[in-house]
């Protein structure tokens, strides 16, 4: 679908509309939809859908109108379909209606769970939207137009002249004719269309005979070489809704102005149709309600198919799920959890405001989701050799470590802990600066689960001067991390065992782009894409996660949460960033 011209960022989104564990009120569309149940205009039924373009795959904004939609046949005992908007064969391709489907099933948007109404592809209803275009024909409601786009465009007029097309007045016959010669494919691309015959002076432009049919030799994914004229998503739109029985069909506010279009359009075909049959043209058809919404835009994020599908071609990223895009295959594989999504959508809320979105409310919706629900383990990340000259050689042993303290029912597990680990780099200083509380000469720390040791001394490499050993004591009375005498320490650190160590590729995947609005400075949002988006590194995780498997997710202690990328192999795992524990933007943003 078309996207509008993008708000100012930071513009205010929706207040949170109620306080946390409170049910929210009812938003509009739901105010709407049980103000209909209440009156029984549709009989009680809710049936909605969510009707991509297989052009690309689903965004982050597009997961909005999927719960939206998916979540209003739910909360009425409705049904949910997902239908296919497959009426440009130029630009789709069955990779992307796998994709999509995949998305919207891992998003809770299930089309054949309890709630749900069936797939479908509006490439099967072609033939009888075909057939309403030859009544309309019939009707003097409709016409063939041999203008070019180029033509159209020009004699479109403006606000206070009328458009013109000298074949607006073609005789029905005639117009009947060409238009089986299209679909029979006598006529090249570009030369006709079947245009509405409305109203070339309107205000609305969209109202200004558009566009029906175009000429498209094109092969379908759907339909092979069946169909040569496609219908345009004004014409399929409306109709698609009616033969599905859908009762509230809820678009995006570009669409607002388009409604009085797909409107005309039902009721042009119902024209001289009565409600039980007995008129010229036989029974009226099922006539939905449109309702428009403010789509869902975030900021550090560009969600442009166009330039989506341009930056997986420019190879600025390896793909659409590369863990930097915005779209839900690549949330996916980067660890955001459905749940996460789903409640960050909806606490962002439902209004006819356009606003960009704070992306760190969606950063922030994964970490309260991954903190109730991932377990917690250690890993290396740039790893640092320690030795515990106290700790007997050969020696190993299993540290009692809790899973996650936000769930009981998690347990516990064995970590193995000898004389020789791996620590962060960065956790040791040989001249640390005031306010520095980590591993530094003769200062004590804690071990995570493990122990409190001191360092006592290190090593450095004699060409670089970089440290590459830090030795150190243990006190064997401190097991669990705590001393009997009551000492306390100021920092504790993480680690990992280096005998039993499981090295990984960790992916630190940041925000694409380092800018509120890409492109709003120069016209090109390439010009402020983020050039530490990514970092890789050879690291370290501990023992219990040489089993972990592609999707698996966990926090990662002191560092955030991770998961497995499907790019793991035997005895190679590799991990990937989902999101650091602390909203490290805002603190740069404040300083």
């Amino acid at each position: 679908m078309p996207h509008a011209s993008r708000p100012e960022p930071g513009s205010p989104p929706a207040p949170p509309s109620s306080a946390p564990g409170e049910p929210r009120p009812p938003n509009f569309i739901e105010q709407i939809v049980e103000a209909d149940n209440a009156s029984g205009k549709w009989g009680g039924r809710v049936h909605t859908r969510f009707p991509p373009e297989p052009n690309g795959y689903l965004h982050i904004g597009h997961a909005k109108s999927i719960c939206l939609n998916h979540g209003l046949a739910a909360k009425y005992g409705g049904k949910f379909n997902l239908r296919f908007d497959d009426t440009n064969p130029s630009k789709e391709e069955q990779e992307y209606v796998d994709a999509i489907k995949a998305d919207v099933r891992w998003l809770g948007g299930d089309w054949e769970g309890p709630h749900g109404g069936g797939l479908y592809f509006a490439s099967d209803y072609f033939q009888q939207m075909f057939d309403w275009a030859e009544e309309l024909i019939k009707k003097g409601k409709a016409y063939v137009c041999e203008l070019s786009a180029e033509e159209v465009a020009k004699r479109r007029g403006t606000p206070t002249v009328p458009g013109t097309s000298p074949f607006r007045d073609r005789a029905a016959e005639e117009s009947l004719r060409l238009i089986r010669e299209m679909k029979e494919g006598k006529h090249p691309d570009g030369s006709m269309t079947v245009r509405a015959k409305i109203d070339l002076a309107s205000p609305n432009f969209n109202l200004r005979d558009p566009v029906m049919y175009r000429i498209l030799h094109e092969a379908h994914h759907n339909t092979g070489s069946t169909w040569c004229i496609y219908p345009m998503y004004d014409w399929a739109h409306g109709f698609e809704d009616s033969i599905e029985g859908i009762t509230h069909s809820i678009c995006t506010l570009e669409f607002e102005n388009h409604r009085p279009l797909y409107d005309w359009f039902i009721d042009a075909v119902n024209e001289g149709r009565t409600d039980d049959g007995s008129g010229p043209w036989g029974r009226k058809i099922h006539h939905p309600q449109q309702i428009e919404f403010a789509k869902g835009l975030l900021t550090y994020t560009v969600l442009s198919k166009r330039n989506l599908l341009r930056m997986v071609e420019e190879k600025i990223v390896s793909g659409w799920d590369d863990p930097r895009m915005p779209t839900i295959s690549a949330f996916r594989r980067r660890g955001f959890t459905p749940q996460a999504i789903r409640a960050f959508w909806d606490g962002v809320g439902v209004t006819k405001v356009e606003s960009v979105i704070d992306i760190g409310r969606l950063e922030g919706a994964v970490r309260d989701d991954l903190n109730k629900r991932a377990p917690r383990v250690m890993g290396v990340l740039r790893p640092l050799r320690l030795v515990i000259e106290n700790w007997p050689d050969g020696k190993t042993d299993e540290l009692e470590c809790v899973n996650n303290p936000e769930d009981p029912a998690a347990g516990k597990r064995l970590v193995p802990f000898s004389r020789t680990l791996y620590i962060e780099r960065e956790d040791f200083m040989e001249e640390p600066p005031k306010g520095f509380f980590r591993l530094s000469p003769g200062r004590e720390v804690r071990l995570r689960w493990a122990y409190l040791l001191t360092c006592t001394g290190f090593t450095k490499d004699p060409k670089s001067g970089v440290v590459t050993e830090v030795r150190c004591t243990y006190d064997p009375a401190t097991r669990g991390g705590d001393a009997p005498d009551g000492r306390k320490v100021k920092a504790t650190l993480h680690w990992v065992s280096a005998e039993h160590a499981v090295p990984a590729e960790v992916r630190l995947f940041d925000r694409l782009f380092k800018v509120e609005d890409p492109g709003k400075a120069t016209g090109d949002f390439r010009n402020d894409l983020n050039p530490n988006s990514l970092e890789v590194v050879s690291a370290f995780v501990e023992r219990s996660l040489a089993g972990a498997k592609v999707g698996d997710t966990m926090q990662f202690e002191r560092l955030g949460y991770f998961c497995v990328d499907r790019d793991s192999k035997p005895g190679r795992h590799v991990f990937n960033r989902t999101v650091t524990l602390r909203d490290s933007w805002a603190k740069a943003a404040k300083s």
